[in-house]
């Protein structure tokens, strides 16, 4: 059985594992953990920066999911995104990140502020966009574009002059 509950400071260890991993496996990104660390003790300590949510399993931490808001001036409320999902490989295809989901988007539901949830993937991670679609989440007509100024940024987002 899964149960998905808020994550609290105690949880850090597995979030920052958890993000180093997600990062290495689905852009090839090492982390700084100078920067990770203190990133994911302050989004604890401060739910108005972000909220991570724990999956467990047996009573052990198998999966996760964090919450960003972003305010919507044509809609009148807050998208809820969700990043840095992981679940533990051995888990994988068993439900955990469909519970991880189901728990945010009934809450955001019940909030009555919320106008959506919003999700960004990897181009190439076919079977992310599998499962986000099987949910119900669908493809916008926006690309995202980014300026970095601290952190990784993947090879893909740089000119083609700058790749390896």
């Amino acid at each position: 059985m899964i149960r998905i509950r808020p994550a609290v400071p105690a949880d850090a260890v597995f979030i920052i594992s958890a993000n180093r991993r997600m990062a290495l496996e689905t852009e090839g990104l090492e982390l700084d953990p100078g920067l990770l660390e203190p990133g994911v003790r302050t989004a604890l300590a401060d739910p108005s920066r972000a909220r991570y949510f724990i999956a467990e399993s047996g009573g052990r931490a198998v999966g996760q999911l964090m919450l960003t808001y972003e305010w919507s001036d044509w809609r009148n409320g807050h998208f809820w995104w969700i990043q840095s999902v992981f679940v533990e490989p051995e888990h994988r295809q068993q439900g955990v990140f469909g519970a991880l989901y189901r728990h945010v988007e009934d809450a955001a539901r019940a909030a009555g502020t919320v106008c959506g949830l919003r999700l960004y993937v990897e181009k190439d991670n076919h079977r992310a966009r599998q499962i986000y679609q099987r949910l119900g989440m669908h493809m916008t007509a926006y690309d995202m574009l980014e300026t970095t100024f601290r952190g990784p940024a993947s090879h893909r987002d740089k000119p083609e002059s700058e790749r390896n």
